[in-house]
């Protein structure tokens, strides 16, 4: 008897039936999990943004929470309970992540780059389960933070190129707007990841460094939120010009540079508040939030310079 299975046979197989099931192009399925996973993306800065700011970063050990236990148990207090959730977060957002992988599987040829973008946030996302347990094993040593917050920038990042290479058509890309208009987009970038870094050290000698027993000893915060200010204000003269070329020009990046222009309208007075006003936790947290949807709307804004080519 043939052990060989016909072609019918193969149709009736589990795992040829998933491999069927998953879309070989783009469609709805694609496009719910990437919104999926960006979103949750965003919402774990503000969950991670709690954790630090309600002095909650050592509420948990690691890996477990409590010895013998990996939720909080009886006694450990609310802290313990919002460092937990914030672990179930990083959960949720590797679970999105790994969906958009997945469905990205079957089309890993033809659409390369977004099969690349998704592994980089799967990827991303583990590497940061580790760490966030560095953090604590480090008692919230204030340049792992900070770094641990970038990293969760640059995942925001690849989950939004995803989505906006999601919506696009295929295939190779040409120039769609002047050279200079491109030059000065990227240094406009350049300017964003200057005035985030400066942003994360200035945050990290502030008061908030996420457990009240951990007291930061670096540079004034008052003064760097001086430094902070001077390419924040740069990025947005940039943009400003980036908007008003884009808008005289018709340009295809005018839509993401409002809406970056939009995010830095808000996030500039919050940025101004909090350093007037002590920085208090939900301004600071705002501010973080915020970074992230500005870090979504640039990396839109330049991978919208290039076009389908003809």
């Amino acid at each position: 008897m043939s052990t060989d299975l016909s072609t019918a046979d193969r149709t009736t197989v589990p795992g040829n039936r998933f491999w069927r099931w998953l879309p070989a192009q783009v469609d709805r399925r694609v496009i719910v999990a990437a919104w999926i996973s960006f979103v949750t993306e965003v919402l774990i800065i503000g969950t991670g943004g709690a954790v630090r700011l309600t002095g909650s970063g050592l509420g948990c050990e690691w890996p477990l929470c409590a010895p013998d236990s990996l939720v909080p148990i009886a006694g450990m207090g609310l802290h313990s309970y919002i460092e937990f959730g914030n672990r179930l977060m990083t959960g949720v957002v590797g679970l999105a992540a790994l969906a958009v992988l997945i469905l990205t599987l079957r089309m890993r040829r033809e659409r390369r780059e977004l099969f690349v973008l998704a592994v980089v946030v799967v990827a991303g996302v583990l590497a940061q389960a580790v760490v966030g347990g560095i953090t604590v094993l480090t008692g919230l040593n204030a340049w792992i933070v900070g770094f641990h917050f970038f990293a969760t920038l640059v995942l925001v990042a690849a989950s939004a190129a995803y989505l906006v290479r999601a919506y696009a058509t295929p295939g190779p890309r040409t120039l769609a707007v002047p050279r200079w208009y491109a030059i000065l987009a990227h240094v406009t970038s350049l300017f964003l990841v200057l005035t985030l870094a400066v942003g994360i050290v200035t945050t990290g000698s502030g008061p908030h460094s996420g457990d009240a027993d951990v007291v930061r000893h670096g540079p004034s915060a008052e003064i760097l939120a001086h430094v902070h200010s001077i390419p924040g204000y740069t990025l947005f003269g940039l943009v400003v010009v980036l908007v008003a070329a884009a808008s005289v020009q018709r340009l295809q990046t005018l839509r993401w540079g409002v809406l970056l222009l939009v995010v830095l309208v808000v996030q500039i007075p919050v940025g101004i508040y909090q350093a007037r006003t002590g920085l208090p936790a939900l301004a600071v947290g705002v501010h973080m939030v915020l970074a992230g949807l500005a870090v979504a709307a640039m990396t839109a804004l330049v991978l919208a310079l290039k076009k389908p080519a003809d």
